[in-house]
């Protein structure tokens, strides 16, 4: 090759080179969204604990139950819509790969065997046509389209951050999968604590009214008195026989999460006995890092930027480079030989006109899609925000109600005795001991509900600050 043909070709290449740096389109930016310095509902106390101490990758554990772990650790291995969405980011993954593919040019090759006969009225007396040939073929083509303004690369970049979308994508189905699993197993302990509270009502009642016939046979109380004892325990009986049916429901629900069929899951017998937690929420800055429906969000916004330069690369003409080599020969022999040796080479510059203003609705297209992330994303934050006070309000009220609940419980118990005692000294009627009863159990169901319901704003303020996960 010729000095001044190297010299063009280097000079092309560079500037080629020099183009293909430059991506069009806008680069993204991280948006900087209006964030709180504290948390309106987080109480001065619990500002000292670190937030990584106690809500880890594992949170459950800090409820210290080791039935409720065992549960928790099948989640991940068979909850089938962990599985999809696990199965979404492998395709999301493969997606990049394939976008990356086009950085590379495309490499072809064929092997091609033609024996042609051609027609009487075709044939002449000094053309190769006169006679039945057979070509063989083994063609190479070479195509490659130059990445000059970016469009490669502005696609790379939007389908990476749907692959990282996808990725935070699977750990908020994880999150929400194990936080659903904790709340109903913490309801199914809230109703076997309403069940044993009523079962030991029951053998009370059986006592009342054991003692309220012997009044009766004795002449000392009336027969409605006893239709009073009865009615009394026969309800009660009924309230405990009611819970099995949530209960069974909600052992249901958590065989379906991990997993399996109902028929082979059985959560065993025992009451709330759990202690809730402190949890420290942190600074609302950190919400942005833990969440990861908000990194999906984020990065959803992210791939919508990038798809705004591919939309505008449109514009700007497309270099191709094509190139094609091989060997053919009419004969067997010679098939792969340095005569049968073949090739071109070429590059082709090519730019849309006239489209009837596709091109710039598609990128009025791409800006819409961004703007509407933008606003799912700050959305998003914004939801984050208001779940975090939410919990945090409802375990401060949740603590004081179940303070003056306790308080109701011993009164509650108190006057029971009291009045029990008056009924069998005679100075009150039955009527009087069915309302202390009434009242006391009332009472001592709405303190194990209390109770259930401070366990369930531990799990959801835990997802609300992302259950230990975090963006980086």
């Amino acid at each position: 090759m010729q000095r001044p043909q190297r010299y063009t070709i280097s000079v092309l290449v560079s500037v080629v080179g020099f183009i293909s740096a430059c991506s069009v389109g806008p680069d993204y930016a991280r948006p900087a969204l209006p964030t709180p310095s504290a948390y309106k509902e987080l109480a001065p106390a619990k500002k000292t604990q670190a937030i990584d101490d106690v809500v880890t990758r594992n949170w459950w554990e800090i409820f210290a139950d080791p039935e409720l772990n065992a549960l928790e650790e099948q989640v991940d291995i068979n909850n089938q819509n962990i599985a999809q969405a696990e199965a979404r980011f492998r395709q999301a993954r493969a997606l990049v790969q394939q976008t990356r593919a086009a950085y590379f040019p495309t490499v072809t090759v064929g092997v091609g065997i033609t024996r042609t006969a051609p027609s009487e009225t075709a044939r002449s007396s000094t053309s190769r046509n006169n006679q039945t040939f057979t070509d063989h073929s083994l063609p190479i083509d070479v195509s490659w389209e130059l990445d000059v303004w970016g469009r490669i690369r502005r696609s790379v970049e939007a389908s990476q951050a749907l692959a990282q979308a996808s990725e935070a994508d699977l750990e908020a189905a994880r999150l929400s999968a194990r936080a659903e699993l904790a709340q109903d197993y913490f309801e199914i302990r809230s109703l076997d604590g309403q069940k044993q509270i009523l079962d030991d009502t029951v053998v009370a009642f059986e006592e009342s009214l054991q003692l309220t016939e012997n009044r009766y046979r004795s002449g000392i109380a009336s027969r409605g008195d006893v239709l009073q004892a009865e009615t009394q325990l026969k309800t009660t009986q009924a309230q405990a026989i009611d819970i099995g049916v949530q209960r069974a429901q909600l052992e249901h629900a958590i065989a379906l999460l991990i997993g399996k069929a109902p028929a082979d899951l059985t959560v065993t017998t025992a009451p709330l006995a759990a202690t809730p937690p402190t949890i420290p929420a942190g600074v609302p800055a950190e919400l942005l890092k833990r969440r990861p429906d908000v990194a999906s969000a984020e990065r959803t916004l992210a791939s919508a930027n990038a798809q705004v330069g591919v939309a505008e690369a449109a514009y700007y003409p497309t270099l191709s480079v094509d190139s094609q080599g091989g060997f053919e020969s009419s004969s067997w022999s010679k098939w792969i030989s340095a005569m049968g040796r073949f090739w071109s080479a070429g590059f082709s510059l090519s730019e849309t006109l006239f489209d009837g203003g596709a091109r710039k609705a598609q990128v009025e297209q791409a800006n819409a899609v961004y703007d509407t992330d933008m606003a799912a994303y700050r959305q998003t934050v914004l939801t984050g925000f208001q779940e975090v006070e939410d919990n945090l309000a409802a375990l401060r009220i949740l603590a004081d109600e179940a303070n003056a609940q306790d308080d109701a419980v011993r009164a509650a118990r108190q006057s029971l005795a009291v009045t029990t005692n008056q009924y069998q000294a005679g100075i009150v009627s039955y009527l009087n001991v069915v309302v202390a009863q009434t009242t006391a159990l009332t009472n001592q169901k709405t303190a194990v509900d209390i109770l259930g319901r401070r366990l369930n704003a531990c799990v959801l303020l835990v997802k609300a600050l992302g259950g230990g996960w975090k963006a980086s």
